[in-house]
């Protein structure tokens, strides 16, 4: 049986949007399931064709001004075209470390997402107000969710 793919492309500008990243990244290797290879790149380092290998998508992105992080935005105007057709009905799920209240990067996520067929495997991890040592924990717990998901064969 070969490996499926979690790809992880997320914008971590900060120390603590770094640490979510490295918890969605353990939490995705967390279960212990030798069936899934783990991917974790930046939006500006991220390709058309490593959307294309991958199985399972989880996307990071900060709130920037009401909306999605300008590197979430420019990997999203990369792969549209070349993952249009190729990739419908991929599983994703989003994390968002937002100051305010992360409504509008959620919506223009959820726009290109539902743009590209996408498919929402759950509801957005909100990471939102002043910064809570609890956002690692949910961001792990997200990640290693949509792993086990993924191993399973659920999606």
């Amino acid at each position: 049986m070969s490996k499926k793919q979690l790809l992880i492309v997320a914008h971590a500008p900060s120390e603590n949007t770094q640490s979510l990243l490295e918890s969605v990244i353990a939490g995705a290797r967390s279960t212990g399931q030798n069936n899934i290879d783990v991917v974790a790149k930046g939006p500006f380092e991220t390709t058309a064709e490593d959307v294309l290998d991958a199985q399972a998508i989880i996307l990071g992105t900060t709130e920037n001004l009401g909306y999605m992080s300008g590197a979430l935005k420019d990997f999203f105007d990369r792969i549209y075209d070349p993952c249009l057709e190729e990739k419908q009905g991929l599983p994703y799920c989003l994390y968002i470390r937002a100051g305010q209240d992360g409504t509008g990067t959620r919506r223009g996520v959820e726009t290109i997402t539902t743009g590209l067929r996408w498919r929402a495997i759950q509801y957005p991890l909100i990471c939102k107000g002043s910064w809570q040592p609890e956002f690692t924990g949910q961001c792990e717990e997200m990640a290693a969710a949509m792993a086990a998901g993924l191993d399973l064969g659920v999606f």
